[in-house]
C-alpha cells in the first residue's frame, strides 16, 4: 500500500474519528506548550560570577535565581503528564467504530501490518498537527508577552529561546511517542476480515507490587538530604545525584500507586461480589474483576496530580513551620518578622498548577468513561430490552467508578504526603545572635546614640516537627473525588442515550 493511500485512509472517517483526531491534536498542543516553556526556563543564561549571581532582567524570583529554575522547569514538565494521559484516553475514543473500519480494510485485502501502520499514522498525523500548532502558539505568545516594565524587567523569559535541536525534539518527539504508544496498544489486537479480536488477559488478579515500589520511592526521598550532606564537597556529584533520586523516587512511587489501583479494583470487585445483594453492585463487581487494570488506566492522571498535590501540601507545611519557628525566635529577640515569604507565595503557584492538573485529569477521565459506555452500548441496550431498568445500569456505572476511586485517592494522598515528610520531617534553626535597639527610631538611627541603647540578644537552637497538613489534604481529596463525581454524572447522560433499543441494530 502506497504512503499516499495510507495518508488518505488515515484522514478518512466519521465524526467520532474526527473528534478523536481533534482531541489528540489539542492534547499534543498543550503538551508542546508545557515542554517548550520548561526548555525556555532552562535556556536562561546564568550571568558571569559566582553561583549566587541572579538574572536581574526578570521580575519573578523563580526566573532570577539560578537555583530555582530547575524546580520551575520540573513543575512545568509535570503539567505535561495529565495532558499526555488525556491524549492516551482520547486515542481510545470510538474504538469499536475504528475496529469495524479496520476489519473492512482487511476484508478489502489489506494486510495486518498495513492496518497497524494506518492506525499509527492516524495518531501520528494528529499529534504532529498539534505540536506544530503548539509551536506556532508558543512563538506568537512569546512576541505578544514580551512587555518590559519601566525598569526593563520581564515577567516571563521572552528574551531567550531554546536551541533548535531542543525545539525539534519536542515538536517531532511527541508525535513519535504517540505513534509508538499506539503501536504498543495494538500489540494485543488481531484484525481479521471478519472482525477485530483481542487476546484475553490473564485470569488471576493483579499481584500486590505497590508496597515494595512505594517503599522504594519513599526511601529515595528520605535519602536526598543525607546524600546531599555526605557529598556536600563534591558539587558535580550532588548536582546529578539529587535530581536522580527525586526523579526515580517520584516515578517509582507513582507506578506503585497505579499498580496498587489495579489490585484495589480487583479486591473491591471480590468484596462486592461476596457481600453485595443488589444488581448494580454485582454488575460493577463483574466489570471490576474482568478488567481490574481499567481503574489504573482511567485514574492515572488524576492519581498523579493527587500525589503531586499531596507532596506540595507537605512542602507547604514545612515552610509554614519554618516561618512559625522564625517568628518565635525573632519575637524573643524583639523583632516582629518571619521567614522569607517568597516560598509560601511560590506554593500558591504550585497549588494553582495542581488545580490545572486535576482539571485536565478530569477531562481525561470523562473521555475514558464516555468511551467505555459507548463501546458497550450494545450490551447495555440488550439489558434494557430484556427489562433491566436504566437506573440499575446507572448505579452500576457509579459503583464501578467510585468503588476503586475512593481508596485509590486515599492511597495517593498518603503516598504524596509521605514523600514530602520523608524529605522534610522537621525544621530547625541554629543559635542566633542579634542586636536590639530599645529606643525611638531617631535615637536608633543616630550612630552616636545607638550604641548606648543597643543590646545583644542570643536565642538558642530550636527544632520543630512538621505538622501533617490534614486540612489541605482533605480539600485536595475532596476536589479529586468531586472531579470523579462530575465525570460520572456526565457519563450517565451518555448512558441514557446509549441504551435506546435502536442501538441493538445500529451498534
Amino acid at each position: 500500500m502506497k504512503l499516499a493511500t495510507l495518508v488518505r485512509l488515515a484522514l478518512a472517517g466519521n465524526r467520532t474519528d474526527t473528534a478523536r483526531a481533534v482531541l489528540t491534536a489539542l492534547s499534543a498542543l498543550l503538551a508542546t506548550l508545557a515542554g517548550l516553556a520548561a526548555l525556555t526556563v532552562l535556556a536562561i543564561q546564568k550571568p558571569a560570577g559566582d553561583a549566587y549571581v541572579e538574572s536581574e532582567q526578570y521580575r519573578n524570583a523563580l526566573l532570577r535565581e539560578p537555583g530555582l529554575r530547575g524546580g520551575t522547569a520540573f513543575a512545568l514538565l509535570m503539567l505535561a503528564v495529565p495532558v499526555l494521559t488525556l491524549a492516551g484516553q482520547c486515542a481510545r475514543l470510538g474504538a469499536p467504530a475504528r475496529d469495524r473500519r479496520l476489519a473492512a480494510l482487511r476484508l478489502a485485502g489489506a494486510t495486518p501490518g498495513q492496518v497497524t501502520r494506518l492506525a499509527v499514522l492516524e495518531t501520528g498525523l494528529a499529534s504532529l498537527l498539534g505540536t506544530l500548532a503548539g509551536l506556532a502558539v508558543y512563538l506568537g505568545g512569546r512576541e505578544l508577552l514580551h512587555r518590559p516594565d519601566a525598569q526593563g524587567r520581564l515577567a516571563l523569559p521572552t528574551d531567550v529561546l531554546p536551541s533548535a535541536g531542543a525545539i525539534a525534539a519536542v515538536v517531532l518527539g511527541l508525535p513519535l511517542i504517540a505513534a509508538l504508544a499506539t503501536a504498543l496498544m495494538l500489540r494485543t489486537v488481531t484484525t481479521s476480515p471478519l472482525g477485530v479480536s483481542r487476546r484475553a488477559a490473564r485470569e488471576r488478579g493483579p499481584r500486590l507490587w505497590a508496597g515494595p515500589l512505594i517503599g522504594l520511592g519513599l526511601l529515595c526521598f528520605v535519602a536526598v538530604r543525607p546524600v546531599a550532606y555526605r557529598f556536600s564537597g563534591n558539587a558535580s556529584l550532588v548536582n546529578w545525584l539529587v535530581p536522580l533520586l527525586f526523579t526515580v523516587g517520584g516515578l517509582v512511587a507513582m507506578v506503585g500507586v497505579l499498580s496498587g489501583t489495579g489490585w484495589i479494583s480487583y479486591t473491591c470487585g471480590r468484596l462486592l461480589r461476596r457481600h453485595a445483594r443488589r444488581a448494580p453492585a454485582l454488575l460493577a463487581a463483574g466489570r471490576l474483576m474482568a478488567d481490574p487494570w481499567a481503574g489504573s488506566r482511567t485514574f492515572a492522571a488524576l492519581l498523579a496530580a493527587v500525589i503531586f498535590g499531596a507532596g506540595a501540601a507537605a512542602l507547604r507545611a514545612y515552610f509554614v513551620a519554618q516561618d512559625s519557628l522564625a517568628r518565635e525566635q525573632n519575637r524573643l529577640a524583639g523583632v516582629a518578622a518571619g521567614s522569607d515569604p517568597f516560598y509560601l507565595a511560590t506554593m500558591d503557584l504550585v497549588d494553582a498548577a495542581v488545580g490545572v492538573s486535576v482539571l485536565l485529569a478530569a477531562c481525561g477521565l470523562m473521555v475514558a468513561l464516555v468511551e467505555g459506555i459507548v463501546a458497550r452500548r450494545r450490551a447495555y441496550a440488550a439489558l434494557v430490552a430484556t427489562g433491566v431498568p436504566r437506573a440499575t445500569l446507572s448505579r452500576s456505572v457509579a459503583w464501578q467508578a467510585l468503588a476503586p476511586a475512593v481508596p485509590a485517592i486515599l492511597l495517593a494522598l498518603t503516598v504524596g504526603a509521605s514523600l514530602g515528610r520523608g524529605l522534610f520531617p522537621s525544621v530547625g534553626n541554629g543559635e542566633l545572635t542579634s542586636e536590639v535597639c530599645e529606643a525611638t527610631a531617631a535615637l536608633c538611627a543616630d550612630p552616636a546614640t545607638r550604641a548606648q541603647y543597643t543590646r545583644l540578644v542570643q536565642t538558642g537552637s530550636a527544632e520543630r516537627a512538621v505538622a501533617v497538613p490534614l486540612e489541605h489534604l482533605a480539600w485536595l481529596g475532596a476536589g479529586a473525588l468531586a472531579a470523579v463525581l462530575v465525570t460520572v454524572g456526565v457519563g450517565l447522560l451518555f448512558l441514557r442515550m446509549s441504551t435506546a433499543v435502536d442501538e441493538l441494530r445500529t451498534a
